[in-house]
């Protein structure tokens, strides 16, 4: 994505394309974005839309409704995947995956008071607060 491209995705133009994002490959039009976002008529949206169509983020299907271009890499969303209709952190399964290997550990292995078990506890602690708090952090900086 070129630099113009990067100074434009942002602000409603963001927001239009994240909602596009949600509904796929299956598109979504005008009037459904305005009554997503809350946008003030049909024509803001497709306004936005058709700027996103310009950056060739977004194609027009064949029943006339939008949806995403298939391959085209945002930086400001790489931090997400599209996981089952939604939009999910990427470290959300960093996050789950180090969790349940540490509660595995705690119902597996008697806690006792020696240095493995405490190291063990330690590193898996660890890894798990740093992941969650980068889940959270990418949460608060999706567009809505």
């Amino acid at each position: 994505m070129d630099d113009r491209a990067r100074a434009e995705l942002k602000g409603t133009t963001l927001r239009v394309y994240w909602v596009l994002l949600r509904h796929g490959e299956r598109g979504i039009g005008p009037r459904e974005v305005m009554r997503e976002l809350g946008l003030s008529s049909p024509s803001v949206a497709a306004y936005h839309i058709e700027k996103l169509r310009g950056m060739g983020l977004v194609e027009k299907t064949e029943e006339g409704s939008y949806a995403p271009a298939k391959n085209v890499s945002v930086e400001i969303l790489s931090d997400f995947v599209r996981f089952m209709g939604m939009m999910i952190p990427r470290y959300f399964f960093y996050s789950v995956l180090f969790t349940t290997m540490l509660l595995t550990y705690i119902a597996i292995y008697p806690i006792r008071l020696d240095s493995q078990t405490l190291v063990t506890l330690v590193f898996g602690l660890t890894a798990c607060l740093i992941f969650w708090v980068e889940t959270l952090r990418a949460l608060r900086r999706r567009p809505f």
